[in-house]
């Protein structure tokens, strides 16, 4: 679904003294507010900013919580004599789980609100921190990866839903650049002072440390996380199917053709409709008119919505390959840098951090803004309108450095080449994924934003599938192929499924108009 301008007709006029104007700086503001100044589209900035700061710390934390064992396979082979290819087994598990989490949890926050399935999901981790503290047996191993994963499944798909509650669509690339940076920075950074700790102070403190700061994360969030769902009755539904296209104004430069370019729009707020107070908007949970009975359609609509809409199928499968390009190579440098002529200790490994954190530090300063930039830029050729699919241009433009790095890589660690060359290939790699995969995440929110719960669920399904696939088969697949093929031929598979996104880019507006009848459907009965 594509935005369409507003037009000043289409803004209610002030009525009284007791409403207030609220500008945009940017852009005409999509999707379209209402004047209830418990829209958390018009919060203030800093009750958004807070909200956005919480749920990037607790997507940080899922993820740290998830990765930072990889540097523990170590002390924690010595004490309690797991293999390596356990721990590899167990860690495939939990990405196993991711697949499902989601399923069992969304409904629940399209029915009760964010706020309870995010405190849960958060007090669930710290208990399984403290549990993985205490681990001494392998049920328990499989067990802990599994249930934290299951409740942690929610960084990956519900993040995506707060950020639609809460964000326009011009402000929506430089949120999800920020968010993957969160999520990557989780997944990557977190060995660094899981290294220290556990070189210092023993393995189980990593989690101990865990569990503290989840703890601390939970009281925050009790207290200052406020609900986003909202239900605007000013929204229209727009059908992409009846609008026209603007070819002429997206080929013509010349100021005259571009007057209706983006400019400033006035959103009215009526503060005659009472604010919440403090303790209401903190209730441990909202309700919606949502029949209990409905809540099982989104266990299986996710499913409808990746294999009728093209556009969710082939966005799954490229957020699928990218993660894998950040987690294998993760994986890799755990089993295969402690050994010779690498020796490295978990400090070290911790280390190895680093390089993904810059490069995916780079990516969001760069992709985030260029996102957001260049979408306004095409939409001012484009005579004003915006489509979802100016996003992917970024998508292209950072596409080369991601198999680039995994060759890089690759070559490098099989061939025993000095540290610096893996640590170079994983920095491009998370410089590359970053901004192509907020693209691919802040199209399906822009295209399909009622229904981006279903969207995200399904591309997490399909997600970690392909990343549970590859971990299970990746010490096989390694000690037939050797190091050097498997990544080479996961770079060329990377590179295959990227090109894809220049075929959307050219089709997936009439992709969406073939499609439009089946998302009103889906849309209609969301709720």
């Amino acid at each position: 679904m594509e935005a369409k301008q507003i037009s000043p007709t289409m803004i209610p006029q002030a009525r009284s003294s007791n409403m207030s104007l609220v500008e945009s700086p940017h852009v005409i503001l999509q999707p379209r507010p209402s004047n209830d100044p418990n829209d958390p589209l018009n919060w203030p900035r800093w009750r958004k900013n807070l909200n956005f700061i919480l749920i990037s710390y607790y997507t940080l934390m899922v993820f740290a919580l998830i990765d930072i064992a990889t540097v523990t396979w170590a002390p924690v082979n010595a004490e309690l004599g797991f293999s390596y290819a356990l721990l590899n087994d167990a860690f495939a598990a939990g990405n196993g789980a991711l697949c499902i989490g989601g399923f069992i949890l969304v409904p629940l926050a399209l029915k009760f609100g964010r706020r309870p399935v995010y405190i849960f999901s958060t007090a669930a981790q710290c208990g399984m921190s403290i549990w993985y503290a205490k681990m001494r047996t392998i049920p328990e191993l499989m067990l802990i990866n599994l249930l934290s994963c299951t409740v942690g499944a929610l960084a990956e798909v519900m993040v995506q839903m707060t950020v639609a509650d809460m964000f326009y669509f011009h402000e929506r690339g430089l949120m999800n650049s920020i968010y993957y940076w969160f999520m990557i920075t989780g997944a990557t950074l977190s060995p660094l002072p899981g290294g220290f700790i556990t070189s210092n102070q023993g393995w189980r403190w990593v989690w101990w440390w865990l569990a503290i700061l989840l703890g601390a994360g939970f009281i925050v969030f009790l207290f200052c996380y406020e609900e986003t769902m909202f239900t605007r009755s000013t929204i229209e539904i727009e059908q992409i199917a009846s609008q026209p296209e603007n070819k002429e104004a997206a080929t013509n430069n010349d100021p005259e053709a571009l007057k209706n370019a983006p400019q400033i729009r006035e959103v009215i707020i009526d503060y005659s409709i009472p604010q919440k107070s403090y303790w209401q908007k903190l209730a441990l949970w909202s309700n919606t008119s949502m029949p209990l009975s409905q809540l099982f359609k989104h266990t299986y609509q996710p499913f409808l919505v990746i294999f009728t809409i093209p556009a969710v199928f082939f966005m799954s499968l490229q957020y699928g390959v990218l993660i894998s390009c950040i987690v294998l190579p993760v994986t890799s440098l755990s089993s295969y840098m402690t050994l010779p002529p690498y020796e490295f200790n978990p400090t070290q490994i911790g280390l190895m951090g680093l390089p993904p954190f810059i490069g995916s530090s780079l990516g969001t300063l760069i992709g985030g803004f260029l996102s957001d930039y260049v979408s306004l830029y095409l939409a001012k050729r484009n005579g004003g309108v915006f489509e979802p699919e100016m996003r992917l241009w970024v998508s292209v433009a950072f596409a080369p450095f991601i198999p680039a790095g995994v060759f890089i890589f690759g070559i490098g660690l099989n061939n025993g080449a000095n540290w610096l060359v893996p640590a170079f290939g994983l920095g491009i790699i998370c410089f590359g994924v970053l901004p192509t995969s907020s693209a691919a995440l802040t199209y399906l929110t822009d295209a399909y934003t009622d229904i981006i719960a279903d969207s995200i669920l399904g591309v997490t399904f399909v997600r970690n599938a392909i990343l549970t696939m590859f971990i299970f088969v990746l010490q096989p697949w390694t000690d037939s192929v050797g190091l050097t093929w498997v990544y080479v031929t996961f770079g060329l598979i990377t590179t295959v499924i990227l090109g894809g996104n220049i075929g959307f880019i050219y089709f997936g507006k009439k992709l969406r108009a073939k499609t439009a009848a089946r998302y009103q459907g889906f849309s209609d009965q969301k709720s």
